[in-house]
Order: structure tokens, then C-alpha cells, then sequence
């Protein structure tokens, strides 16, 4: 029996301003029972144009058999579909990930140089035309649409709302049209499908393996971005990420659900990566599995560079104006150096260039550069360089352009992350957009000063953290506060925030944290004489000694303390 591997599917909609109506595409894998369907992650990106228009462009990784592929999304209507990159999800999330940064200054002088840990710390946050008719369907079902994209079959049906039961209609439909899906959480369908929704599914085409999956472009009419959370219930893990970028004229806020700010005194600064998605998932538990930490916020055009530069736009148009006619193996090395790792470009060659003789296409597409650099001569037999670019530049180029002119186009982006379980998925979180705030920037930065004397090495010394909410110490490699202490929040803020203003704040643990830091921070013993005590030296920066070094010792453990007990 073939096993799934973690799979990511999104959720989406749009919901039309002027109307109760909500133009929505929620996502979600059903699968037969045999081969239960994980989603570990949900990644989604949605550009609001000036003109109330909304793209979304959803992310899918799958990893299983092709023929089990089949993923679902109610809509209004039917919208235009296209094909994306992974690399371009890829350099988005490498460009906005959250970043944790502890720089580290040594006062006084240890005992020896040993150190525990680095002097900075990098964090993170860290998803052919289906052929149908409507004698196939049956009366309670009508195909609204079909097609082919990318690696996809798609199909977009109607069911009629008075059905005795849609949900179900809908599944045996597809399944009678060669979509694997099952009844597994089919009836999460039902409150999308009863409102008149249509209903749009994807398959993978006749050839195409689940390597070829990539993240599907959807545009919609005018609206809020929104994910009907619902349905992807059904196959959720257990704290599934969610990560949105959403473009548009100025920030987005989750308009339904509550926005966080995260304790940063939780995080572990001397390893943030390990703790940090731990952190925020407290967070959303604190506001009851429906909250969004906002990541990053501010201008999007420099992100457009990450993902597809324009130098790299550039050597493209210079490539395709090129004479290859009589270097068929030079414009391919060319080719696949730049591009092999970039979605369609395994599809476009198989597609394009002819094997050699004796190697069949299956083992081809299994290793093109196997044998295409082995074939002797400058040129192919039956191989036409403008076929192959014209190829290149639907299937891998312009996906990944279309993706970055998005973050040219649109002059704001928001990253927001949370993570949800399945009993959490109770209400779905809808975006709206806030000028009022302002950006938030996804680097963090952080000052630890070590407090050395000679008595003791770097690892032994007490050391303290400036954070934005105050002062935490700590000693050796050990961060002070880990997830599961019961009395650190991991929210110093929580608020309900709409289109305007700074919105209310509903729950407030500054002090709880103030309290949590100073009761830790007065059980971290200073450093000896000779180093510092906590801000405490000798004066003038003299050395003292006897009966004075013993009483400048205790003044400053009881003034020291006195003072940080008010950090």
C-alpha cells in the first residue's frame, strides 16, 4: 500500500463587498480511505488589485500516487485558472521568513575565551479537458466549465441546492468521472454547495506524475480575501501552519479573527528556529485556535525581485533571441543550468526533445540530463529550438514572472501565519485592509552583554537581554523561559482590529510578563567583583578588596536586584 507523505492544500476565497454572496475556493484533499491524506501546511498569496479584484495563487505539495490526486474547491461562478511556480513560494518565503538576531558584547574580562553559543542566531518560522456530460452526471449535477492547465484536469460543476444531499451528489459525480474522492469529509461541503456554490476539482492529466504538481493561479471578481477553513478540516493535522501574503494598497488584518503579538521573551533567542512555530501556536491556542500573527508588513516591489528579477527576465528575452538552429545541445545546457530546479521545466523537455534512440520516454523523463548531453553532434534530430523556448516560456518563465508582477503591481504586502487543528476550523477568517498601521518589519534584533569577571568563564557569567519589553538574564546556554512555562503568555497583546484605527485590545499581559521576567530574573546569580552586577560596578571602575569587596558584593545584590525587580 503506497503512503502519503505531508501534503499542503489552501483555501480560498473572496467575498463580494456590496453582497451577502461570497465568491469563495476553500481546498482540500479527499482520498480514499486506503490512503489517508495528511495537510501539514496551507500557503497562499492574495493580490487585491485597486479595482476590488482578487487573485489567489495556492500552493499544493502531494507526494503519492498520481491516479490518487484529487483536490476540490467551492466557487462562485467560474474563475480563470492558471498555473504558478513552487520556486517562487520558495523565494517568498525564504525573503520574508521571520528572523531572530542576538548580537552578544562582553564586559569585563573572563576567565578564559570559552563561549557556549554563537554570537548571532538566525530564526525562522520557522504548503486533456475532463471529458463529461450532463447525461453522465445526472439531473442534480451541470458541468459549468472544463479544461486543461498546467499538469491538470479540472472541471468546475454545479449541484443543484435542493438536493436531498449535495455534498454527496457532488462526490459520486466526480467519482464516476475518474476524480478519486470519497465521502471523507464530503459533508463539509454542504453548507458551500446548499448557498449555490459551484464546485471545482482538479486531477492530475493522463502522464503526469505528482512530481509535476504545482501551485494553481485562481482570479476572481470583485471582494475579501477569505479561507473557508471548513472543509479543510476534514484532513488537518494536528497545529497545521497557515501562511498568507496578501497584496494590496495598504495592510491587511485579519478582519474576523484576532490579531497577535507574540512574547518575545518566550522565544529562545540563542536557538529561535527551534521554538518559534511552538511559540506562535500557544499564541493561537491563548485566542482560542482563531488568531494571526502578523510577520511582516510594508512595500512589495522589492519582493518581486526576489522571486524573478528582472536581470533574469532579461537573460530569458536574451536567450530567446538567439540563433540556435545549429546548437541545439548548447541552447539546452543553457536552458536547464538556469532552470532545472523550476517547475515545467522536466515536463518541457520531455515534451520537446526527442529521446535517443533506444532509451525509452519513461526513462527519459526519468533522467533527461542522463542522455541529452551524451547525444554526439551540435544538433537533434526532429528537436525545434523555437518549439522548446516557446514551451520554456509557458510552462516555467511566465508562471514565475506572473508571480513576481504581482509584487510589482500591488504596493503593500502583509505576511500573517497561524496555526490551527481541525477543532479550531470552526469559522473562516476573512481579510480586510487597514491604513491606519504601521509596517512590521520580519527582522528582530537583539542585544545580549555578557557580565564577565575574572572568576569565572564566559559560560558561567550571567548575561542579560535587552528585549522590547524589558531586561532578561539569564546564565550559560539555557534561555530562561521555554514554551511550556504555564505562567509566560505567549501573547503581550491581543486585538480585534478592522479597517480603520488601531483597533481594541482584548486581552493584555504586559504586566503578567513584567512579573513572570522580574520574579525569574531575581533567582539569576550576578557576577562576582570584578565584573559586573547587573549594572552595578565598582566605582570609578576600581577593583575592591576584604572587607569592602565583601560589603560592594552585597550592596549590589540587594541594589541590583532591587533595581531589575522593576524591569
Amino acid at each position: 500500500m503506497s503512503r502519503l507523505t505531508p501534503i499542503a492544500c489552501l483555501a480560498v476565497t473572496t467575498l463580494l463587498a456590496l453582497s451577502p454572496m461570497r465568491a469563495s475556493a476553500c481546498g482540500g484533499f479527499f482520498c480514499n480511505n486506503s490512503q489517508p491524506v495528511n495537510q501539514a501546511a496551507e500557503r497562499i498569496i492574495f493580490a487585491r488589485t485597486p479595482d476590488g479584484g482578487v487573485t489567489a495563487v495556492i500552493q499544493i505539495q502531494y507526494s503519492g500516487p498520481s491516479e490518487s490526486f484529487a483536490w476540490m474547491l467551492p466557487v462562485v461562478g467560474s474563475p480563470e485558472i492558471s498555473v504558478s511556480s513552487n520556486t517562487a513560494f520558495q523565494q517568498l518565503q525564504s525573503a520574508t521568513n521571520p528572523s531572530y538576531r542576538l548580537t552578544t558584547t562582553v564586559e569585563g574580562t573572563c576567565s578564559a575565551d570559552d563561549f557556549f553559543g554563537p554570537s548571532a542566531s538566525g530564526g525562522g518560522g520557522d504548503a486533456g479537458a475532463a471529458a463529461a456530460t450532463d447525461g453522465a452526471a445526472g439531473p442534480p449535477v451541470t458541468v459549468v466549465d472544463s479544461g486543461a492547465v498546467g499538469p491538470y484536469d479540472y472541471v468546475v460543476i454545479n449541484v443543484d441546492p435542493t438536493a436531498e444531499d449535495v455534498a454527496a451528489e457532488a462526490v459520486a459525480w466526480l467519482g464516476e468521472n475518474s476524480y478519486d474522492v470519497s465521502e471523507f469529509g464530503a459533508e463539509r461541503l454542504t453548507p458551500y454547495l446548499e448557498s449555490g456554490m459551484n464546485l471545482l476539482a482538479f486531477r492530475l492529466t493522463k502522464g503526469n506524475s505528482s512530481g509535476s504538481i504545482r501551485p494553481v493561479v485562481l482570479s476572481f471578481g470583485n471582494g475579501l480575501p477569505s479561507i473557508p477553513i471548513r472543509p479543510t478540516a476534514a484532513a488537518a493535522t494536528p497545529d497545521m501552519g497557515v501562511m498568507v501574503w496578501v497584496l494590496g494598497q495598504e495592510r491587511a488584518v485579519p478582519a474576523n479573527y484576532a490579531s497577535l503579538e507574540l512574547n518575545e521573551a518566550l522565544i529562545n533567542w540563542l536557538q529561535p528556529s527551534t521554538t518559534y512555530n511552538d511559540v506562535v501556536t500557544r499564541a493561537a491556542d491563548e485566542s482560542g485556535g482563531q488568531g494571526f500573527v502578523t510577520e511582516m508588513a510594508g512595500p512589495a516591489e522589492s519582493l518581486g525581485d526576489r522571486i524573478f528579477s528582472t536581470s533574469q527576465l532579461s537573460d530569458w528575452d536574451f536567450v530567446r533571441a538567439q540563433d540556435w538552429s545549429e546548437d541545439h545541445i548548447g541552447l539546452l545546457r543553457r536552458v536547464v543550468s538556469t532552470y532545472s530546479g523550476f517547475d515545467g521545466m522536466l515536463d518541457a523537455l520531455v515534451a520537446t526533445v526527442p529521446p535517443p534512440e533506444g532509451v525509452t520516454v519513461e526513462d527519459f523523463r526519468a533522467c533527461p540530463n542522463c542522455y541529452i548531453f551524451d547525444i554526439p553532434g551540435p544538433t537533434i534530430e526532429g528537436f525545434d529550438p523555437a518549439v522548446f523556448l516557446a514551451r520554456v516560456n509557458s510552462d516555467v518563465v511566465e508562471p514565475m514572472r506572473f508571480t513576481a508582477q504581482l509584487f510589482r503591481d500591488i504596493p503593500y504586502m502583509t505576511r500573517l501565519y497561524t496555526t490551527m487543528s481541525s477543532d479550531e476550523m470552526t469559522m473562516d477568517p476573512i481579510f480586510d485592509f487597514n491604513g491606519d498601521l504601521p509596517d512590521v518589519s520580519n527582522i528582530h534584533t537583539a542585544e545580549r552583554i555578557i557580565e564577565c569577571s575574572p572568576s569565572l568563564t564566559r559560560s558561567e557569567a550571567p548575561w542579560r537581554v535587552t528585549l522590547e519589553g524589558g531586561v532578561v538574564r539569564g546564565a550559560g546556554p539555557t534561555w530562561p523561559f521555554s514554551v511550556g512555562d504555564t505562567d509566560m503568555p505567549a501573547n503581550v497583546r491581543v486585538t480585534r482590529v478592522g479597517n480603520a484605527g488601531p483597533g481594541e485590545v482584548i486581552e493584555d499581559n504586559q504586566a503578567v510578563i513584567a512579573e513572570a521576567v522580574r520574579v525569574h530574573n531575581a533567582t539569576v546569580p550576578v557576577a562576582p567583583v570584578g565584573g559586573t552586577t547587573s549594572g552595578c560596578s565598582a566605582t570609578g571602575g576600581q577593583q575592591v578588596s576584604g572587607l569592602m569587596s565583601a560589603l560592594f558584593v552585597l550592596a549590589c545584590v540587594v541594589f541590583g536586584r532591587r533595581r531589575l525587580g522593576n524591569v
